[in-house]
């Protein structure tokens, strides 16, 4: 650990306490430092090509690269100078920043970046993120914030609230996790991913000061990759420059990193049980550490919540002094009507009604979602009783609203459907909608789940709305065993509905069979869906699997 002349290590608190230290740092960790078993192990996600050997169903390159999105096959005579051409077998453009030397660039950084602690591990405390945004000169304060965090939904509202800012003639930065298929989904400009190049000068140009931060940590412990790109972010939007960012929290609220930064809106979605390692054994526990995004002076806007939770975020309102708006009270869903490729919507917002809007999503939970973005923004803007968002804008915003996993259909004939739907909450609300709106003569389930999920509660949920289930598991390390997964789908399935596969491709193989296939002649094979879900990675995967391009 360096230290200064005195003997003394440097205060993160105290910007001259950095004085003399190294610039390019020290490692992260020493040799004899404990290590997250999980970082020792190859990542196929940032692997290239995959060794997969065809499409599904004729849609998609099963070798596609899941670290840099799909990979079109080349397509080149045998005699060309493969180094000279891009991946399509045409002149390379140089300086293309999403093209190959841009994604190789990309994987080298992330490579790096992957040595340090996954989201999955953290220490929770402001005080890292703290300096590293002192000695980049605060640009988390350089443009007003909404906020986003709550269990389920956050990144679906801050896709509404960015694409709502956006109509309304702002340059919008947006910053989500996890991603589903690369990185750079998580730091959006304009609406879409920064690319693999600019990705790449963020972090080298952030990188000194990070090394500086890991030198002074008195604890010892180093930079998390959250944390790292959380400050990436906040540099994106400084230099774009942005007029309002979105900021999705990763995992709670008071110390999680993007809270560094001072919301002017608040946005607290459906709270649930998850993380409990972290946020405590119960929701009521979890809203403690989420309702620290509520600053003073802010407004905080809450989706509808469980009683004793409203109690929590309401008293942390009081607290600080903020405004309110509730879902239920000044703003809500007045009608939800189906419709083709989405649902048709009257939302009551907190300067008035908004009718006849189009989301290109499913569920209620997705209107409810709707309704707690239109009045964040309404809340951004001051609407109030007699000041309401132009109506037309509104409702050409939620008609472009895109997310990419959540219930997205990537097939058709059958059908083959992706949810991002990762614990029993999510799950419920998936069913939910399956039941509501869809009428599957036959509708089997592919589920990948992470090992620190509540599988249990997740396939419980699904159970009423599927026929077969093939689980099976993701690339990840921390993917649930097969053999674990299978037992649990079986207590609950029944023997006879689940089928195990080893891996995402050959499962969901299965499942389009599984649909296409009748023991009753006289049954038609039309009308079969195939619904994958279980988890981020697996969603992600998917999608992957199918030729679509990170969103």
């Amino acid at each position: 650990m360096p230290q200064d002349e005195t003997g003394r290590r440097p205060d993160l608190s105290d910007l001259d306490s950095f004085a003399g230290v190294d610039e390019l740092g020290t490692s992260g960790y020493e040799e004899s430092d404990d290590h997250d078993p999980e970082l020792d192990v190859r990542d196929t996600a940032f692997e290239a090509g995959g060794g997969a050997r065809g499409g599904i169903g004729g849609v998609g390159q099963l070798g596609d690269n899941l670290a840099t999105g799909p990979v079109p096959d080349l397509t080149v005579p045998e005699d060309a100078e493969l180094h000279e051409l891009d991946d399509q077998g045409e002149a390379a453009v140089y300086g293309d920043p999403n093209g190959p030397e841009a994604r190789r660039e990309l994987l080298a950084v992330e490579a790096e970046l992957n040595q340090r602690w996954p989201e999955t591990k953290i220490e929770p405390s402001l005080t890292r993120i703290s300096a590293l945004t002192q000695l980049l000169g605060e640009p988390n304060k350089g443009y007003p914030v909404l906020h986003v965090a709550g269990t389920n939904g956050k990144g679906s509202t801050a896709r509404m609230i960015d694409a709502l800012l956006t109509r309304m003639g702002l340059r919008v930065g947006r910053y989500t996790s996890p991603h589903l298929q690369l990185v750079t989904e998580r730091i959006a400009l304009d609406g879409q991913p920064i690319s693999a190049a600019r990705y790449a000068e963020l972090w080298h140009d952030i990188a000194p000061y990070v090394s500086m931060v890991d030198g002074a940590a008195a604890d010892g412990v180093a930079m998390s990759k959250f944390e790292i790109l959380t400050g990436m972010a906040f540099a994106a939007f400084a230099d774009a420059p942005v007029e309002a960012a979105v900021l999705e929290a990763g995992l709670g609220g008071a110390w999680d990193a993007t809270n560094v930064a001072d919301a002017d809106v608040a946005v607290i979605t459906p709270i649930g049980l998850d993380h409990v390692e972290y946020l405590g054994p119960d929701a009521v526990s979890a809203a403690r550490e989420k309702a620290g995004i509520i600053k003073p002076g802010s407004v905080a806007v809450i989706a509808e919540q469980d009683p004793e939770v409203l109690k929590v975020l309401l008293a942390r309102a009081v607290e600080v002094d903020a405004a309110v708006a509730r879902a239920g009270s000044e703003f809500g869903v007045l009608e939800k009507e189906i419709a083709v490729g989405g649902q048709l919507l009257k939302l009551q917002g907190l300067g008035g009604v908004y009718d006849e809007i189009f989301l290109p999503l499913h569920g209620a939970h997705q209107a409810a979602n709707a309704a707690l973005a239109l009045a964040a923004v309404e809340a951004f803007f001051g609407a109030g009783k007699d000041k309401q968002l132009v109506v037309e804008a509104v409702r050409e915003a939620f008609a472009e609203v895109e997310t990419p996993g959540r219930l997205e259909r990537v097939r058709a004939a059958p059908a083959v459907m992706i949810d991002a739907a990762h614990n029993p909450h999510g799950a419920r609300a998936l069913a939910a909608t399956v039941a509501e709106e869809f009428a599957f003569r036959r509708l089997v389930a592919v589920v990948g789940v992470m090992a620190d999920k509540d599988a249990h509660g997740i396939l419980d949920a699904l159970e009423p709305v599927v026929s077969d289930i093939v689980v099976t598991r993701n690339s990840s390390p921390r993917a649930m065993p097969l053999e674990e997964l299978n037992q649990l789908a079986i207590s609950i399935f029944g023997e006879e509905r689940v089928v195990a596969e080893t891996d995402l491709e050959t499962a969901i193989e299965t499942a389009i069979a599984l649909v296409e296939t009748s023991d009753d002649p006289e049954e038609p094979l039309s009308g079969g869906g195939v619904l994958v879900t279980g988890s981020v990675v697996t969603a992600g995967e998917a999608r992957t699997l199918f030729g679509k391009e990170p969103a």
